[in-house]
């Protein structure tokens, strides 16, 4: 055994020891994997996956290939764990990358999965979608699905009238949006905060950039643990919903010189912009835990800076030109995701999710001709079936 091989099967028995437990709470999947099983609907076909590559993403991409399928892909960038990689190796399912590919290795690794031509997409940010489009590859793909709301809104401006095939978006179901955006992410982000730097919510003052679903999780479960809340929304109704969940409400440039953290999550680029940095209080600690690391102006926040030091893993000062200094997240990326000791969203609500994602994968795969072209919701009855699963497994109904 060579070196890499050996540091490889031990990276594999690493991650194959932290599945066990997630795999034994994941019931709803478990069922789904009974029933692909038998019934073999993605036979013949592969599955090109670019999804955060953590250990419920592996029970997923497991189910798929219980379900007949070749699943290749790659993680997102800044996310990938090297441990689940290796193990899903061992089971015959290729994910290319590592968790510090640059940008452009993680390009590569996207161009890599669309080379062995898949038949259906799972997407996470619209990158394999919009790059078979501009490779010319689009017409040979069946269908597929996103994951996110950043790549639903590619899909729909970015992308508009390029994608010749379905795309179910699971990111506009309620059931997402209720169990995984909106509480499983709020869970995380604070989770992750506390984790990654060690403060204390109660008494702190939180800006919170974007009121969409996760927006409103990070909300929530900031102020039920104590900290003191501001929501930001360009979006009148939206703002307007924060203001009467009594949350106070304002521009960025309003909120940033009040704020001991700024966490953004909106899914667009540079909503914390290079001119809000200089207004903002010495040692304000920013972060995001948007899908891509581009709502923080992170160019030119580290451009103007005067000095940029690491002071722990997923942490950097960056000095400021007006003496102050901003604490930087895991660089802008997703913080829940891409910080220290990564956990990402509970296990339950991606449980829910991922079942969510594996019959949406079916319905395209064998009743594409019931669907249009490009992006679009999740079909109610889907929703509804799986809403009651859960429902009997919470023990609702009793």
């Amino acid at each position: 055994m060579t070196p890499d091989s050996a540091t490889q099967a031990e990276l594999a028995a690493e991650g194959e020891a932290r599945l066990g437990w997630i795999r034994s709470r994941m019931y709803l999947l478990r069922e789904v994997r009974a029933d692909f099983e038998r019934r073999l609907p993605f036979r013949g076909m592969t599955i090109g996956v670019g999804l955060h590559t953590e250990p419920k993403t592996v029970v997923l991409f497991e189910t798929l290939a219980a379900g007949g399928a070749t699943v290749v892909g790659t993680g997102n960038h800044g996310s990938t764990q090297d441990d689940m990689v290796a193990a899903l190796a061992t089971k015959g399912i290729t994910i290319y990358g590592r968790r510090d590919d640059t940008l452009e290795q993680h390009v590569g690794n996207l161009n890599r999965t669309l080379d062995a031509r898949p038949d259906i997409l799972l997407d996470n940010g619209a990158d394999l979608a919009i790059l078979a489009a501009d490779r010319g590859l689009a017409e040979s793909i069946v269908g597929g699905t996103e994951e996110t709301t950043s790549g639903g809104l590619r899909l729909r401006d970015e992308a508009a009238g390029r994608i010749p095939f379905p795309v179910l978006v699971i990111n506009d179901s309620p059931l997402k949006a209720i169990a995984e955006n909106r509480h499983a992410v709020g869970q995380s982000t604070v989770e992750s905060f506390m984790r990654i730097t060690n403060l204390q919510i109660p008494g702190r003052r939180f800006v919170v950039v974007g009121y969409g679903w996760c927006g409103r999780g990070v909300a929530q479960y900031l102020r039920s643990l104590g900290g003191k809340v501001a929501v930001v929304d360009s979006d009148e109704l939206k703002a307007f919903e924060a203001a009467y969940d009594g949350y106070r409400v304002g521009s960025v440039e309003d909120l940033a010189p009040w704020a001991d953290v700024v966490i953004t999550a909106t899914g667009h680029a540079n909503v914390l912009p290079a001119h809000v940095f200089e207004t903002l209080a010495d040692g304000t600690v920013i972060g995001n835990v948007g899908h891509f690391p581009w709502e923080i102006d992170v160019a030119a926040l580290k451009v103007a800076a005067t000095a940029i030091t690491p002071i722990a893993t997923a942490l950097e000062r960056i000095d400021l030109p007006n003496g102050r200094h901003v604490v930087l997240i895991a660089d802008g990326r997703m913080f829940n995701l891409a910080g220290t000791q990564p956990k990402g969203n509970s296990i339950e609500s991606m449980d829910l999710g991922f079942m969510l994602q594996a019959l949406s994968l079916e319905r395209v795969a064998l009743n594409r001709e019931s669907l249009v072209p490009g992006p679009q919701p999740i079909p109610d009855d889907l929703n509804r079936h799986i809403a009651r699963r859960v429902l009997d497994v919470l023990g609702a109904s009793r």
